[in-house]
């Protein structure tokens, strides 16, 4: 049988309940790891987490909005309680949008910031009451090649180009431990976002492309979610152990 790569690794991770969330889920699961989901809306995320169960590994989910700091607590007290410990995050969960600045209001832009910002920052803050004490522990944040090549609504780029920028400087701050910060950033992956993308059914419509698409070879080779699982399966087993504070675009070269 071939050695499971996260053997008695406990993996969160946020925004699992369908697309790349769920499939690194069940990749990690397949990998050995105890997996944690997370998710605002708790029908799916059951079923996600009675899928992996029905293979015979483990997995629990949490029902949780990244934007409250208490949510947060609670799904790490969770995981302590049900595993004992948390080895892995990934900060998976999003809101994807396009609308432009000039139709971006105040209360719109301050929750997808508190949502693909402040997410993230509020669970790594939580982990690192655990993974420091151990020195040891691996963040993963899930990017977008929107945060180089800002082609969508104006507060979702802008997030992610804040989300590689916090990778970096968390991952100096944990320079001289075994804490390390990577991020995983997306070309176009069919997921369910992606097609409400396409379709121009995301908020603010397709207006925005329009503009973005004289600068980007958009739609160019599409991923599946598989393929970014497997660059987060790099990032946390052991042969990312020297993988500090870098943003690796899974794109299929469509945005070089």
């Amino acid at each position: 049988m071939e050695q499971q790569m996260l053997k008695d690794k406990i993996a969160i991770i946020t925004g699992a309940s369908y697309g790349m969330g769920q499939t690194m889920a069940e990749l990690f699961a397949d990998e050995g790891a105890s997996v944690v989901l997370t998710a605002r809306h708790e029908d799916k995320l059951n079923e996600v987490v009675k899928g992996i169960r029905s293979k015979g590994q483990q997995a629990i989910g949490v029902v949780a909005d990244v934007c409250s700091t208490e949510d947060t607590k609670k799904v790490f007290e969770t995981a302590i309680k049900e595993f004992g410990d948390v080895d892995i995050l990934i900060n998976n969960a999003g809101i994807g949008e396009q609308k432009m600045i000039d139709e971006t209001d105040d209360d719109w832009m301050m929750m997808v910031m508190n949502t693909n910002l402040g997410g993230p920052m509020r669970y790594i803050r939580e982990a690192l009451k655990i993974f420091l004490p151990k020195n040891d522990g691996c963040i993963i944040n899930i990017s977008s090649v929107n945060a180089t090549r800002p082609f969508c609504g104006a507060t979702y780029t802008s997030t992610k180009g804040a989300l590689n920028t916090l990778t970096k400087n968390v991952a100096m701050r944990l320079i001289d431990t075994n804490i390390r910060c990577n991020a995983v950033a997306p070309g176009s992956t069919i997921t369910p976002a992606h097609l409400a993308n396409k379709a121009g059914k995301q908020p603010g419509g397709a207006k925005m492309l329009q503009y973005s698409g004289h600068y980007v070879y958009f739609p160019g080779p599409e991923c599946d979610p598989i393929d970014q699982a497997y660059a987060c399966l790099y990032l946390a087993s052991k042969m990312g152990r020297h993988v500090k504070g870098q943003v690796i675009q899974v794109c299929n070269g469509a945005f070089l």
